[in-house]
């Protein structure tokens, strides 16, 4: 049985025409600002470059193996970016979905909270880390403080190896009021049809969650998870603030980012720190393409399933 092809119309091609030109911008700026730079950047890897050269002496490959073979803080800044991302973003799309599943309720107040816990996303970074660098301080913290009352030793939140990471990870938690707002926009898209149909039958809070909430919000709970995903594995600013102020060397402090800026600003080897980010781009795509595979089969739409 032969296929007739169908010809667009008129009309159609025309909007296809309008389509490519309107997309021309949105091309040239990925272009512009993201594809060319990092073309740049890998092939600046390939140089040996410092700020005082004058100009590039290409060496092949060569920064790519020291960084992998002799670089001692390389492979422990990527264990401590890792653990602190997955950590940060376990906690931030836990912590954000419960929040606002409670804020979701006709409750009193319900605006007012709702601005309370999207206030610490706003503050200023500076200002968060120096507030909790005051209330995680060993000597006259509020924390220890009250660590001290239930009878418990002090701990040294930003200077003990076995708490720093879980520490800036419970901070990046509480700043996590975008994740929360975006948790609203869609628990306010799930059909209450469906909850009332279920509470008829007798279905317990739990059960409403788990077979109606959860999948109506899967694709919400997976842009949160890669939007939380890709912006803690970029986290730097922990460590140009503690690491800094404390004038410590702890590996928990060494994240990429903050390994980069090191390498390219401080001691001026701005190839190698072009091989460093190029690598740490290839990072965050695998860990990006995981997520995105993993996710087929759990994603679900109410238009047209899995």
């Amino acid at each position: 049985m032969a296929v007739t092809r169908v010809k667009p119309s008129a009309m159609a091609r025309h909007e296809a025409r309008l389509a490519k030109i309107y997309l021309i911008p949105a091309f040239l700026g990925l272009t512009f600002l993201t594809y060319l730079p990092l073309l740049s950047v890998f092939v600046l890897s390939l140089f040996k470059w410092t700020a005082i050269m004058p100009k590039p002496l290409y060496i092949g490959f060569n920064n790519y193996i020291r960084l992998f073979t002799k670089d001692m803080f390389f492979w422990t800044s990527m264990r401590v970016t890792i653990i602190y991302a997955l950590l940060t973003v376990v906690g931030s799309v836990l912590y954000s979905l419960a929040v606002a599943m409670l804020l979701n309720r006709s409750i009193r107040g319900r605006g007012l909270f709702r601005a309370i816990f999207y206030v610490p996303y706003i503050i200023p970074a500076m200002a968060i880390y120096m507030i909790w660098g005051l209330l995680y301080n060993k000597d006259f913290g509020v924390i220890n403080a009250l660590l001290v009352q239930l009878g418990q030793p002090r701990a040294g939140f930003l200077i003990d190896s076995k708490y720093i990471i879980p520490s800036l990870a419970l901070i990046a938690v509480w700043t996590s009021g975008n994740l929360i707002v975006i948790f609203l926009a869609g628990l306010g898209s799930v059909p209450r049809v469906y909850h009332e149909a279920a509470e008829i039958d007798g279905a317990t809070f739990w059960k409403r969650f788990v077979h109606i909430t959860l999948p109506f919000m899967s694709p919400i709970i997976f842009y949160n998870v890669l939007l939380s995903l890709i912006a803690n594995m970029q986290v730097v600013v922990p460590s140009l603030i503690y690491a800094g102020s404390n004038r410590t060397t702890y590996p928990e402090y060494t994240f990429m980012s903050f390994l980069m800026y090191r390498t390219g600003f401080i001691n001026n080897e701005l190839s190698y720190a072009s091989a460093i980010s190029f690598v740490f781009f290839v990072l965050i795509g695998l860990f990006t393409l995981v997520l995105f595979k993993g996710s087929k089969n759990i994603l679900f739409y109410e238009s047209g399933g899995n």
